[in-house]
């Protein structure tokens, strides 16, 4: 059964043939890749939505040459640990899968069955999604306005996207889990002194947030040894500093071949409280 509801007004979305339809007769069609369109244009913002088809490409790429393969496994543990069977999962800022997709593996194998749904604002990116990880359902939609009806998730997880409390608070289940993924301090410190004459570290905001109870946290830091200018850059792509940056620091980026970096995660969990 399917958790979405129709973006246009607000009624059940249900899967009928290849669309999702509501009793209203709002239709989506679902693309030959597996993912349906829900982002409105209200919604979508005026400029581009979300990353284009060379940064999904190079995030890709680079994830899955297991440079944050720590993150990835930590994460996992914690989902599995947390998660109830037979319960609904939502993957807010899902990207281009690697996550969501392990996330899935890990489940399966710890024997526990999971409906699990992934939303980006990236057309591509949820392409990508949705032929990477064929146990899930991907949708292109917004986080400050899922189109999920109320209560519908066990669990939701959000890795470094955007953070929207209302929403997320609506869609989990009373005494659900969120799942929160952050820079922390140290994150990518020598990959900003090649890039900054004066780097700045992460500030880490309170970890209290309105409506959640706070469980807990898990750090997550290792060294990482980039071997190519192409693994530098496509790093440099996933991260914020690649929009703020001129073209003097990018170019001094350019001229690297190898580069050693720490990676600093912050695993935050919570409860929802309603």
């Amino acid at each position: 059964m399917s958790i979405y509801k129709c973006p246009v007004c607000g009624e059940s979305l249900e899967i009928v043939e290849k669309s999702f339809v509501c009793s209203k007769r709002h239709s989506f069609d679902i693309a030959r890749s597996g993912y349906v369109n829900l982002l409105l244009s209200k919604h979508a913002g005026k400029t581009v939505h979300g990353d284009n088809k060379l940064m999904v490409s190079a995030r890709r790429n680079f994830l899955d040459k297991g440079y944050y393969a720590h993150l990835k496994d930590a994460l996992c543990e914690k989902i599995c640990r947390y998660f109830p069977d037979k319960g609904v999962l939502l993957d807010a800022g899902c990207g281009e899968g690697y996550y969501t997709d392990a996330v899935a593996q890990a489940l399966e194998k710890s024997g526990k069955n999971a409906e699990i749904f992934g939303i980006d604002i990236s057309k591509t990116a949820v392409e990508f999604s949705a032929k990477r990880c064929k146990g899930a359902t991907f949708a292109t939609a917004s986080v400050f306005h899922i189109p999920v009806k109320d209560c519908a998730c066990d669990m939701l997880i959000s890795l470094f996207s955007p953070y929207c409390g209302e929403e997320f608070r609506r869609v989990i289940k009373n005494n659900g889990v969120m799942i929160l993924a952050i820079p922390s301090e140290n994150h990518l410190w020598e990959l900003k002194q090649a890039i900054y004459d004066t780097p700045y570290k992460n500030q880490v905001k309170p970890y209290e947030l309105e409506g959640f109870a706070f469980i807990g946290k898990k750090k997550i830091s290792r060294r990482i040894a980039l071997e190519s200018s192409e693994d530098i850059q496509s790093l440099f792509s996933m991260t914020p500093y690649y929009y703020r940056t001129g073209k003097t620091e990018q170019q001094r980026l350019a001229t690297l071949e190898k580069l050693e970096t720490q990676t600093d995660f912050e695993l935050l969990i919570y409860r929802n409280i309603k």
